[in-house]
Formats: structure tokens, sequence, C-alpha cells
């Protein structure tokens, strides 16, 4: 059993898209003690990065709120715009970009 600590509010709800991600890559996501981050990402009961920019929107938000082409149209330039931190394995930006888009 885990027992989460999380601050009293905090503004961004994780996405069952996230928590799907984050059980392929085998590991646990919380709302992140980091007030500027949206989520922390646990490896062995350690935090192994903090991520999600918080105030910026993801894969997830944008298909709530825009539809899917839109929130496609804004995966590939978040790709584009990241992709020389996105492919370093365990990096905080591997994370950010396997679990929020």
């Amino acid at each position: 059993m885990y027992i989460t600590l999380m601050p009293p509010f905090h503004p961004y709800n994780i996405t069952q898209y996230t928590y799907k991600q984050a059980k392929k890559l085998n590991v646990r996501v919380t709302p992140s003690r980091n007030k500027t981050k949206k989520i922390d990402v646990w490896k062995n009961g350690k935090v192994v990065a903090s991520v999600g920019a918080l105030g910026m929107n993801d894969y997830p938000t944008y298909m709530k709120n825009n539809g899917k082409s839109y929130a496609k149209t804004r995966r590939r330039l978040y790709k584009i715009r990241h992709n020389k931190d996105r492919f370093v394995k365990g990096s905080r930006g591997w994370y950010a970009d396997k679990l929020l888009w």
C-alpha cells in the first residue's frame, strides 16, 4: 500500500492517459510536491523526476479541451521543440515526453 503525501490543493488533475503511460513504464505518478510542476514520477519508492510545467497544457489536456486533431498538432510541435532532451532515457525530458505527450 502506498501513502501519497500531497499538498492540500493541486491545480493539475492527473489524467487516465498519464496513469496508463506510467503503468507501461513501470513507474508511479502523483501530483507534484514541487509547486511549479504537474507530476512526480516514482520508481522503487523514490521520486526520480518532477515533470510538466504547471500552467502549460499537455496532450491529454489538449485532447479534452480542443479535440484530437488539435492535440496531435500540439504533440508534433512539442516533440520538435524538445527533440534534444526527450531521448535521454530516465531524464525529466524523457519522462515528460512519455507520460504527458
